[in-house]
């Protein structure tokens, strides 16, 4: 299951990884948001051997919505060494996601 990531932690925890991290910015407000939510989930539980995952609140998190330019949720960005190296956004069947990271891990 993803991990919420705030503010507070989101340089440490991202930067920190050994691994590629995979942080889902949403709100609970946001059906297409609601829908991915368990897709994203599952990934977590399935590549958490080859990926960490993370959800971030928009709504709570304002501040990193605006550092990584969030215009539409929900939007996942990969980061690899701290930094963003891909981004999705919308809602997308679990094959796509999985598809989508494979090609850049």
């Amino acid at each position: 299951m993803a991990k919420a990531i705030t503010s507070i932690d989101f340089d440490s925890v991202v930067s920190g990884s050994a691994k590629p991290v995979l942080v889902d910015f949403w709100a609970s407000w946001c059906g297409p948001c609601r829908a991915l939510g368990p897709v994203v989930d599952q990934v977590a539980q399935e590549m958490s051997d080859r990926l960490d995952v993370y959800k971030c609140n928009v709504d709570d998190e304002p501040d990193l919505a605006t550092r990584f330019r969030i215009v539409s949720i929900p939007t996942l960005i990969l980061f690899k060494d701290g930094k963003p190296v891909h981004t999705m956004v919308g809602n997308m069947p679990k094959p796509a996601l999985v598809s989508e990271l494979e090609a850049n891990l």
